[in-house]
Formats: structure tokens, C-alpha cells, sequence
């Protein structure tokens, strides 16, 4: 049911946190009250579609130890709308965070080392304006931080990063479990909540 290669569940961690649901007004404020009601800080958060019409996904990055993000992978499988819910350690999943930088077109103009530098660290240029200029770049948490360092001396204007996309390594999919279900039990159609009550049957990693 959960991810079988994670560490002791006596030490703290960076979890992420993989939740399938249901697209129903209310779910994001009743899964932060899980945390919150705990003091668990949710490092980042992020939700989108899922590779399933109608099904949306949720990444939630947190810093515990094993046997907390159990309990809390446990809580939120409770809620009606959410199918099914994993965790995760770094080494596990493929992710990334994309960064925004503003720094003043002059700066970029006159000095060809901070070209050179944002080259370096893959950044590419989204606005371009007399006054400043934004750049674009994506990769993991300490590469985004290091940037920041870089550009602080030339001006930087304006910083911001989004949450965590993730993808699961060692797993066929949500997708495919639910297919391979789907022609175990064919059904005419598909019924809304249809597989709360059947989740152990139905999903594991």
C-alpha cells in the first residue's frame, strides 16, 4: 500500500506526499487541516489534473518521519473523495520546481558574466522589458537556491518558485491499476466513488 524502500521510521525525512482524488470544492482546505491539526508545515503543495479525466492529483511535500507520514497517508484516504494516496522519499520519485528571476536589463546589457551565468544554470528569458528582465528556470530546490545567490550582487529584483511536480518512479500508474481493475470487473459505466470501498483490492505499490 505504501512506498516499500523507505528509511527508518525514527528519523525525519522529506516525504512527498501523492494523493488521487476527486475534484470537489473543500478537499485542499480538509486535507490542510490534517496536517495543521498535527503542526506538520506542508513545505510545498501543489495540485493538477492527473493523466485520468476528472481525477486530479496532489503533491505534498513534508518533513517527518515514516511512521507520521503513515498516519497521515491513513487520514487522508479517509476523505470520500480521495482514491488512493502514496508516499514517497527523494530517491524514489523524478521531480522538479520551476523558478522566476527579475533582474534589471541594464545589469544583463552591460555585464556579459551574468549571460554567461544564467546559461550556465539553464535559465532562459520569458520578458524582456527597458527596466528589467525575467528568467525562467527549472530544476531541484538547491539548484534554484543557488541562482538566487548568483543573481543577488547584480540586482535581483524579484524571486519566486513554484511547488513540487513529481512523478513516481517504481510504479506502472494510477492509470494502469485502474485499468487492469476495470477488465477484471468490466462495468457498463463508470460510477462516481465506485472503488472507495475496494481500495486495498484495487491499488498497491
Amino acid at each position: 500500500m505504501y512506498s516499500p524502500n523507505s528509511g527508518s521510521a525514527s528519523i525525519k525525512e522529506e516525504y512527498t506526499i501523492t494523493v488521487y482524488t476527486e475534484n470537489h470544492i473543500g478537499l485542499l482546505t480538509r486535507i490542510s487541516i490534517i496536517f495543521s491539526r498535527r503542526k506538520i508545515n506542508i513545505e510545498s503543495l501543489n495540485t493538477s489534473p492527473s493523466e485520468i479525466p476528472g481525477i486530479h492529483r496532489f503533491n505534498i511535500v513534508i518533513h517527518e518521519t515514516e511512521e507520521v507520514v503513515k498516519k497521515l497517508v491513513r487520514q487522508i484516504e479517509k476523505q470520500v473523495e480521495v482514491l488512493k494516496a502514496y508516499y514517497n522519499t527523494n530517491d524514489e520519485i523524478i521531480w522538479q520546481e520551476m523558478a522566476l528571476y527579475k533582474v534589471p536589463t541594464s545589469e544583463i546589457a552591460a555585464k556579459a558574466k551574468v549571460e554567461r551565468l544564467l546559461r550556465q544554470y539553464g535559465a532562459r528569458a520569458v520578458v524582456i522589458r527597458n527596466d528589467y528582465t525575467v528568467f525562467e528556470t527549472t530544476g531541484h530546490r538547491e539548484e534554484t537556491d543557488q541562482l538566487i545567490e548568483v543573481l543577488a550582487p547584480f540586482g535581483l529584483i524579484e524571486f519566486v518558485r513554484s511547488a513540487r511536480v513529481a512523478i513516481i518512479k517504481a510504479s506502472a500508474g494510477f492509470h494502469e491499476k485502474l485499468r487492469e481493475f476495470e477488465q477484471a470487473e468490466p462495468g457498463e459505466e463508470v460510477i462516481e466513488n465506485e472503488y472507495l470501498d475496494k481500495q486495498q483490492e484495487v491499488f498497491s505499490m
